[in-house]
């Protein structure tokens, strides 16, 4: 079929879904019924839709076919928070913050004028932090059930620059890492920029399936396993003891790195030992205090191995050189204080608080969630589709994230995570009342 024929079916199309006389949601002709209808291959009109598809125009179901996307949705909804424009309510994001926050930080500013030090925070500190800094996070991971030495723990710049510097020193461009098939979107982005492949693990009695990751590892060389098994993000989990050893001897087994995200395991008051503690010898344990204290509070930390030290601290130093001695000592002195424990203790009734709404508000509804997490999970009536809904919540204001910047498989279930964390809970409560009533004309 001569090249021009072929781009001209792509143009038309995209332009017709673009100017609107393809809605959103529109059931297109099947890859047989296109060939038939325009004299082309099997194979040309496959290639048509693949190529819409690339062009966020298209997107194919397994099993359903094929549909016109929403294509009027911010690029990078639920991945780039400048998505959420000015004077939407934002249920995408969660920037959890409590009354009074504002002036410990001001507390925090005069005591360190004071202190003794100062002058040494305006110098570069060690590419992993002060020891003494490191030990008093060190004190911290014992109360999350890890036992490492300050020795084992580098400081970095927030959990995220936790996960690119284990990624960085430790894995490869090409190497395969294993994971979740709903996963943390920060987590695909870094994937994507150092050209690691992701292979999804189905779920399986609400976790990971184990017998799926052997199954993998058997037929494919895989490098790491990344999971957050203590409150999962997007869907609130919380692995099994059991579920954690069956992972760890597989882990063992075919010789695989864990990465174990914790960002919001403080959550979760009384969780299984970590994976980290399960398999200290394969694992990278990375957290930090965005969501238990601020997400300015820009601290974070890596707890691994000391064979793997001197290559975390180069990816540090070729990231970062060092996280900022200034915010390392307010977040260190608060965790000397007690302050951290204090705050996570009150952010996770200020979780279950926001919780009981979600219970009271989606009554009746399919949910998804932890008792204490600031997100909940929508699966979406077999009429609905996530885009269409998301378009339909920004009209009222509204910014949700659909299930794709969560997925790793080529199956993408409709579905919406509503964060709960960046609004007051009056502005909350009429928020998911309005998420209840739009999901609603779905259903009836």
């Amino acid at each position: 079929m001569p090249q021009a024929r072929y781009k001209q079916l792509v143009d038309a199309w995209a332009a017709d879904i673009r100017a609107g006389r393809l809605a959103p949601g529109t059931r297109l002709l099947t890859h047989r019924q296109l060939a038939a209808r325009e004299r082309i291959s099997l194979a040309t009109a496959s290639r048509v839709y693949a190529e819409l598809a690339a062009m966020g125009l298209v997107s194919g179901e397994t099993g359903r076919g094929s549909f016109v996307r929403e294509t009027s949705l911010p690029q990078g909804l639920g991945i780039d928070q400048q998505a959420v424009a000015a004077g939407m309510i934002d249920l995408n994001f969660n920037y959890p913050s409590l009354p009074g926050q504002a002036e410990l930080l001001r507390t925090a500013l005069r005591q360190l004028a004071s202190a003794g030090d100062l002058e040494a925070l305006l110098r570069y500190q060690p590419h992993g932090g002060r020891l003494h800094e490191r030990a008093g996070i060190a004190r911290h991971l014992l109360s999350r059930g890890l036992a490492v030495t300050a020795e084992q723990v580098l400081i970095v710049s927030g959990a995220q620059h936790g996960l690119a510097t284990s990624v960085m020193a430790l894995l490869q461009p090409g190497d395969l890492v294993a994971t979740d098939a709903l996963t943390y979107p920060g987590f695909k982005v870094l994937a994507e920029a150092q050209r690691l492949e992701l292979a999804a693990i189905p779920a399986a009695a609400g976790n990971i399936d184990p017998d799926a990751l052997e199954r993998l590892c058997r037929q494919r060389r895989v490098r790491a396993l990344y999971l957050m098994p203590t409150l999962h993000n997007p869907l609130g989990w919380v692995m099994s003891a059991s579920r954690r050893r069956q992972l760890v001897a597989i882990a063992r087994r075919h010789d695989l790195l864990i990465i174990e995200d914790a960002a919001y395991a403080f959550l979760e008051e009384a969780p299984p030992p970590p994976l980290a503690a399960l398999a200290p010898e394969r694992s990278v344990y990375v957290s930090g205090f965005s969501k238990s204290v601020a997400t300015g509070l820009r601290v974070g930390f890596v707890a691994a191995p000391l064979a793997w030290l001197p290559r975390l601290e180069r990816a540090i130093r070729v990231s970062t050189w060092n996280t900022p001695g200034v915010m390392t000592a307010i977040a260190c002195n608060w965790l000397e204080e007690g302050l951290v424990t204090r705050l996570e203790a009150a952010k996770r009734a200020d979780a279950r608080a926001r919780q009981a709404i979600v219970s009271d508000v989606f009554q009746g509804v399919d949910c998804v969630r932890h008792p204490a997490s600031y997100f909940v999970w929508l699966p979406l009536p077999e009429e609905a589709r996530a885009d269409t809904v998301a378009r339909a919540l920004m009209q009222e204001r509204i910014s949700v994230s659909t299930a794709e910047p969560f997925a790793t498989s080529a199956s993408v279930p409709h579905a919406i995570r509503v964060a709960l964390g960046s609004v007051d809970l009056a502005a909350l409560r009429a928020a998911l009342l309005t998420v209840r009533r739009v999901i609603d004309t779905y259903r009836y």
